[in-house]
């Protein structure tokens, strides 16, 4: 064994242990340390016997079994943790070491770590690990951003880990300065609440719309996975389904209906707000679980209010093919959606993001890996100026086909009674961006009614503005705050 280690890790929960017992894997040492000390001992004796590991029981005893330039990885909670981390960190390492927090933080905080850390001499990732705790063992997608001088030295190391698509390209790259990677991560996220939600949706139709047993589902995602819907997600859905509990039902019918959330999908609908980017559909999916959650007063709701019962009396068959297109045609809406915020934070920010690449990341490794990835990088290589994924030939010829069927999923389940905020969120806002001219204008007139926030005119040029005195009784006078 060497006896420096070419990389060091704080934190040996689960994505940490596994996450190191990758990089040994692939012939690298790794000192590790946990601030609870006795998980050192028991991981260097347990799952990390006999392998390329230095176990560290203080901070400085960690960073002195570091290679140069130093290298400490930390896989920790988000937030104060990691910043009383680098306090510890600091006094033991010298310039041009580098601090690498693998955690889902908020971006901004990266932002603010990655020049506070620049400040003391000392360099700064930020990268989001993706996969649970199978992906950080066999290969996750990584989606590092920070100080750029850092790349090149964690750069194999990170490659070798990840996880790899079909031709052997690894699913991780340099993203961008400061925050952009863990921005990536949190859209990844983003993408990962709306995909979950609108299968939850599919589930829900077939389940109290169709009368299908989890068996029958079971086989209906079985099928799916193995065509346009292939991916990660819909596989595990399908086993889900074919779970059964100790008495041979199906487990999943005995877990209680409320969902929870770590943050990271909320943190994408606010940066959508600040940004000015109509998320639609993650939106819908972060407040369902919101709904979710609020099961006792959804039960003493369901004592109160009526809606129609379910009935269906159509084409079972057919209604199962349109649940797949409007599964289609949602999936394309949400990466549009995250795809338009990230290429609206990076102007913000001043990232020079490889929106191709960020979907090579993503091919595998990661919750929302798919086939479908695979066309948006090809729509990027296409046209690297593309300035909305439904703009791509390929994509709007697909979301056209599906939609005659994703409409009569949204008119079957509302007509029925069946929430689908997500899958009808989603057909909405593809009506909306297909518009040439929506009601607006009316809605420009009444904030100039009320608010004399002006607005402007389609026979004038754009930015110039007017004001009515609607009542015949205001002033002239206007307020500043017309924003589009």
């Amino acid at each position: 064994m060497k006896n420096l280690a070419d990389i060091g890790l704080i934190g040996l929960a689960v994505m940490g242990e596994n996450l190191v017992l990758n990089m040994e894997s692939k012939g690298y040492t790794v000192a590790v340390y946990n601030r609870t000390v006795e998980k050192v001992d028991h991981f260097v004796n347990g799952r990390g016997a006999g392998k390329n590991f230095i176990p560290a029981h203080t901070i400085e005893d960690f960073v002195s079994k570091l290679e140069r330039p130093r290298k400490a990885m930390m896989l920790v909670k988000a937030g104060q943790p990691v910043d009383d981390f680098i306090e510890l960190l600091i006094p033991h390492l010298e310039p041009g070491d580098i601090i690498i927090d693998g955690g889902n933080s908020l971006y901004t905080d990266t932002i603010r770590r990655t020049k506070y850390v620049e400040s003391k001499g000392l360099l700064y990732i930020g990268t989001g690990v993706s996969g649970g705790e199978e992906g950080a063992l066999k290969g996750p997608s990584m989606m590092p951003g920070g100080s750029p001088e850092a790349w090149p030295h964690v750069k194999d190391i990170f490659q070798a880990v990840a996880a790899k698509v079909e031709d052997g390209s690894p699913c991780c790259d340099w993203v961008g300065e400061n925050g952009a990677g863990h921005y990536v991560k949190m859209i990844h996220n983003g993408i990962e609440y709306g995909d979950m939600q609108i299968i939850n949706e599919a589930y829900h139709i077939m389940k109290d719309l169709l009368g299908m047993s989890a068996d029958e589902q079971h086989e209906v995602f079985k099928k799916w996975n193995t065509e346009e819907l292939d991916s990660y997600l819909i596989e595990i859905t399908r086993d889900i389904l074919a779970f059964k509990d100790e008495d041979g039902e199906p487990l999943v019918e005995k877990i209680l209906d409320t969902a929870g959330q770590k943050g990271t999908g909320k943190w994408t609908v606010v940066s959508a707000l600040d940004c000015g980017i109509p998320l639609t559909l993650i939106g819908e999916s972060v407040f369902s679980r919101c709904l979710s959650a609020q099961k006792d007063l959804r039960v003493a709701a369901s004592k109160v209010l009526r809606g129609p019962a379910p009935q269906f009396e159509g084409d079972k068959q057919q209604m199962i093919d349109d649940l797949k297109m409007a599964l289609y045609g949602a999936k394309i809406i949400s990466y549009a959606q995250g795809y338009d915020l990230m290429m609206e934070a990076a102007k913000e920010h001043n990232w020079n993001l490889n929106l191709g690449g960020i979907a090579l990341m993503w091919r595998g490794g990661c919750i929302i890996r798919s086939v479908f990835l695979g066309d948006i990088k090809k729509a990027f290589d296409n046209n690297p100026n593309l300035r909305n994924l439904l703009l791509d030939p390929l994509f709007a010829e697909k979301i056209s086909a599906a939609q005659e069927g994703w409409r009569r999923v949204c008119a079957a389940a509302i007509s029925n009674g069946i929430p689908v905020p997500a899958l009808s969120s989603a057909l909405c806002y593809f009506d909306g961006f297909r518009s040439e001219r929506l009601p607006a204008n009316l809605l420009q007139a009444q904030r100039d009614y009320f608010g004399a926030h002006t607005y402007e005119r389609i026979d004038q040029p754009r930015g110039k503005f007017f004001h009515t005195n609607w009542t015949g009784h205001g002033g002239d006078t206007t307020s500043n705050s017309y924003v589009v």
